[in-house]
């Protein structure tokens, strides 16, 4: 349904074209390819497990000129620095911006590069999103993998020790009961994303 509104807000707009409407990311380069696209509007999360960060760094690889705007509805906390990282032109959360989608494609066109200054806050618990240091939100990635403590340890190069010692403070932090009673909190808030079950192809 958000797609559908996208397609009909460009209809409606009386200055933008709709070239294409696709569900997966990995197609998103080969439209370009073969169309004349001048900006793309790109979910983060697509269809067949599909980056849309992926797909947007290889468009801006090959083809620099056309504009990309991420837009999403996940306050994940490491996107915004991803698609700055990636050369992405602008940065749009659905449910939260106060200015509307079409402002935010006029001013890109024009050749500003709009972000917001942070993702939104989101409850955990008795905790809010923006009060977890880097490292406990790297923890918090690892947790929602459904790995092992030592699993987390190996791929983190930390002892067992110290991820049992995080994971304590997180529960302390949060005032939840369970190690997978954090897990499932922290996925369903989508303050951080199990970047392992999306395609990311080169």
């Amino acid at each position: 349904m958000p797609r559908q509104l996208f397609e009909a807000m460009i209809a409606g707009s009386g200055r933008y074209e709709l070239v294409k409407s696709i569900r997966s990311a990995d197609m998103a380069d080969l439209v370009c390819g073969y169309c004349k696209v001048d900006l793309i509007l790109m979910d983060v999360l697509t269809e067949l497990g599909a980056s849309g960060l992926s797909a947007a760094g290889r468009i801006k690889r090959r083809f620099p000129a056309i504009r990309i705007i991420i837009v999403t509805s996940m306050p994940e906390v490491s996107w915004i620095q991803r698609a700055r990282d990636l050369g992405v032109d602008s940065f749009w959360y659905k449910e939260v911006n106060e200015e509307p989608i079409l402002s935010i494609m006029d001013r890109t066109m024009r050749g500003e590069h709009v972000y917001p200054d942070e993702a939104p806050v989101v409850k955990l618990g008795d905790a809010l999103s923006s009060d977890f240091t880097d490292r406990e939100i790297e923890i918090l990635r690892e947790l929602i993998t459904g790995d092992t403590n030592q699993e987390i340890a190996d791929r983190l190069h930390l002892s067992l020790f110290t991820v049992k010692d995080y994971i304590k403070k997180l529960l302390l932090k949060t005032g939840l009961h369970s190690r997978t009673e954090l897990a499932v909190k922290i996925s369903q808030a989508g303050i951080v994303i199990n970047d392992r079950q999306l395609i990311e192809p080169d």
